[in-house]
């Protein structure tokens, strides 16, 4: 099971954006819980929170619980909105999950072993191509990440999907083919013309 962080948040009276405008005046940011076929609570969260959570990356691949006061929701966040020129979040969106919930999610991918790697080693460069792996998953199982091994891997190697350990129970979305995650390619000399 994947593990879950909280959220505290306070109830936002209103919808709307006014009702949006002063939760940010008063320092907040607004975001809004739905799903599950429950209806939609709008909620108010801490900007230090969030933005920490945001660095650690892997956001939209993490279980949150969204703590108000007597009431705690299970989500998985969908979308974050910045604003154009300071790029401070300025409203978020969360799907409420049960433990039944089967979910598309873009999970990251790590690489190891890079400095033992064949190819590196030789002077190649790693050049992902899949930053994440969209994975078809129960809500309580998702990974937090995807590991790619490249120690075996030589230059003009590659590391396809099939290649990857994808836990029981998922499904990668568009498996029926054989993509690439990552290859290493030959450092091009950049000699004078």
């Amino acid at each position: 099971m994947s593990q879950v962080f909280t959220f505290r948040a306070s109830l936002r009276e209103r919808a709307g954006k006014g009702a949006a405008r002063a939760t940010r005046r008063a320092g907040q940011v607004p975001a809004v819980v739905y799903g599950d076929k429950k209806a939609p609570v709008m909620i108010a969260v801490d900007p230090r929170e969030l933005n920490t959570e945001l660095r650690k990356g892997g956001f939209f691949a993490r279980l949150f619980d969204i703590d108000i006061g007597n009431e705690k929701h299970r989500v998985l966040a969908r979308d974050v909105q910045f604003h154009p020129v300071t790029d401070r979040p300025e409203h978020v969106d969360f799907l409420r999950v049960s433990a039944d919930s089967t979910l598309s999610v873009n999970v990251p991918v790590h690489f190891v072993n890079q400095e033992k790697s064949i190819g590196i080693k030789k002077g190649g460069l790693l050049n992902i191509v899949q930053h994440t792996v969209e994975l078809e998953v129960n809500a309580n199982d998702i990974p937090e990440h995807l590991t790619v091994d490249l120690l075996n891997v030589d230059i003009n190697g590659a590391v396809h999907i099939s290649m990857l350990q994808i836990p029981a129970g998922a499904k990668v979305v568009g498996g029926e083919r054989d993509f690439t995650i990552a290859t290493i390619v030959p450092a091009t000399g950049g000699g004078d013309a």
